[in-house]
């Protein structure tokens, strides 16, 4: 997958957890549940439905990785070989 594909994956998701926050509009450094104004059941079901549609592991100690857009985008291309 093409980093453009996963942030558009990962858009949709976070716009299905969290209906209204705009990702797309969010600073991809800052902090993603501050930025997004989503609570840790949101970014939980986001981790979650990363999972689900990538079909990758993403452990409890790596969520930590997944705290912006950026650091998302480059985890799930790692995980994903690209």
């Amino acid at each position: 997958m093409t980093k453009d594909e996963i942030l558009a994956l990962v858009f949709a998701e976070l716009e299905n957890v969290a209906p209204g926050c705009a990702p797309e509009s969010a600073d991809p450094g800052a902090g993603l549940q501050d930025e997004l104004d989503i609570d840790s059941m949101d970014f939980l079901n986001f981790v979650i439905a990363m999972h689900e549609k990538l079909k990758v592991e993403i452990p409890e100690s790596d969520y930590p990785k997944l705290a912006t857009l950026n650091g998302i985008v480059a985890y799930l291309q790692k995980k994903l070989g690209g």
